[in-house]
């Protein structure tokens, strides 16, 4: 699909294995824009792995410009599917999306979560979650002003590989 904002013109379509540096490019400048390069490891080969390997477990939308001027991309989504035990259907997670700084506020963002509800409703899903980090009120008041909610009841948690090593090896 080719949307038009005057003269300005970009499509969103599934990456493909030959899109990875582009996909690894838009995720190093989403890492430096969280103010995450220090934990940032990913490599190519890991997402050639994860993403389009027979391992594959995650998917991903990129933002191509179809207009004359500026970056041959403009952004990503990157996805893939959880289980709601509560409502029997998948859930579909967005992991992250991104858009380059110069292209936010044209809509963008949006299109891509309108794409992403699109595949949710395709796929069954019985919802779509993703988290954001809580100093970014640009995104939380976007998220909130097309209709998703907080889940302040909810507290994430996470465990690293050492700790997983460690919850792996204990006695039980």
């Amino acid at each position: 699909m080719i949307l038009k904002m005057s003269d300005f013109k970009y499509a969103i379509r599934p990456a493909e294995e030959e899109d990875l540096p582009i996909l690894m490019d838009l995720i190093k400048q989403l890492a430096v824009y969280e103010k995450l390069m220090d934990i940032y490891t990913a490599t190519e080969e890991l997402y050639r792995r994860y993403g389009f390997g027979t391992e594959a477990i995650f998917e991903a939308l990129l933002v191509e410009n179809k207009s004359y001027e500026g970056p041959e991309y403009l952004g990503m989504a990157l996805y893939y599917y959880t289980y709601s035990t509560f409502t029997g259907r998948p859930t579909l997670y967005l992991e992250d999306i991104f858009v380059i700084e110069e292209y936010r506020g044209r809509g963008i963002g949006t299109k891509i979560l309108v794409e992403l509800a699109k595949i949710a409703i395709e796929k069954g899903c019985g919802r779509m979650e993703w988290i954001v980090l809580d100093w970014n009120e640009p995104s939380i008041e976007f998220y909130k002003s097309i209709g998703a909610f907080p889940l302040d009841e909810w507290t994430v948690f996470r465990m690293l590989p050492s700790e997983i090593k460690e919850l792996a090896e204990m006695e039980v």
